[in-house]
């Protein structure tokens, strides 16, 4: 072989240039590895680490703000002595919920827009990583950002009951409860908020797009569920709630899980709760579907 370097003349006015270039011997990463380290990069992509400042700006400023209210109860708490009876882990989310609409808004985008626009879904769909793996991680890894950004806040108000010397068994419970619902919450929206994105290619039209998804929605049906409660109407507001990722989540919590309901008219009986619990089922599976089809529609282009 010639030296690195090197060029032998061909046929006509051709050259041969030997680069020494050396393929690649080493060891093969397998689908888990790869889908891993992919979770991993998206959720801190989520965040804004591992890109510029300005990408840092929006998540973690909302993150702050959230803390703010929980800061303050703390506070209260341990100065007035209030114990952990100042304290309801399950309606926080509800009274940040515009934080979490923005937060999830400005990250969606990140994780399924910016690779569709610019083609480079083409390339990573190409290795071995699969569509249908591919769409799964970045769900599971938006899903994982929004739950942080939900839970950190929930966790300071649990320290401060705890520092106020609340009754330790009792505050836990009421935390992994509402730990759950967060967890749902934060599916539900990763669900909506990243089939919106995918099938958007401009960030900003993506971004849109979410607000009104999550925002507009939620505000039409608390004013639905509040001038109902006002009449009396109890059926209604609670099938109006199914049309709002917050009013959802928050009356699966009140039905299945117990938890105090932020907005009115939960669901009150079995039945009500089982059709609840089945449109969150449907939102998640049929959004996962049609988010890996869209993946799959993306690889073969």
């Amino acid at each position: 072989m010639a030296e690195p370097g090197a060029s032998r003349e061909g046929p006509g006015s051709s050259v041969i240039h030997d680069i020494g270039y050396r393929t690649y011997d080493g060891p093969r990463r397998d689908d888990r590895s790869i889908g891993w380290s992919l979770y991993l990069t998206g959720l801190a992509h989520a965040y804004g680490f591992g890109r510029s400042a300005k990408a840092k700006a929006l998540p973690l400023s909302m993150l702050a703000l959230s803390l703010v209210p929980a800061v303050i109860i703390v506070a209260i708490m341990v100065v007035a002595g209030f114990g952990g009876n100042f304290v309801d882990y399950s309606t926080y989310s509800g009274s940040t919920f515009v934080l979490i609409v923005v937060f999830t808004a400005g990250q969606s985008p990140v994780l399924f827009t910016r690779d569709l626009r610019s083609g480079a879904i083409v390339l990573y769909l190409a290795r071995p990583l699969s569509p249908t793996w591919f769409a799964v991680v970045r769900w599971a890894s938006l899903v994982s950002a929004i739950f942080i950004f939900t839970v950190i806040p929930v966790l300071a108000l649990y320290a401060g009951a705890l520092a106020a010397e609340a009754d330790v068994s009792e505050q836990s419970a009421d935390l992994l409860q509402a730990v759950a619902g967060l967890v749902v919450l934060a599916a539900v929206l990763a669900t909506v908020s990243g089939l919106v994105s995918a099938f958007t290619l401009r960030r900003g039209l993506a971004v849109g797009a979410v607000i009104v998804a999550l925002l507009v929605s939620n505000g039409f049906v608390s004013a639905v569920k509040t001038l109902a409660a006002a009449q009396g109407n109890d059926l209604l507001g609670q099938w109006v709630g199914l049309f709002s990722p917050f009013t959802l989540v928050d009356g699966l919590n009140a039905g299945l899980l117990d938890g105090t309901p932020f907005y009115p008219l939960s669901p009150d009986t079995p039945w009500m709760t089982a059709v609840y619990a089945a449109t969150v089922t449907v939102v998640l599976v049929a959004g996962l579907w049609l988010l890996v089809r869209r993946y799959h529609q993306q690889g073969t282009r």
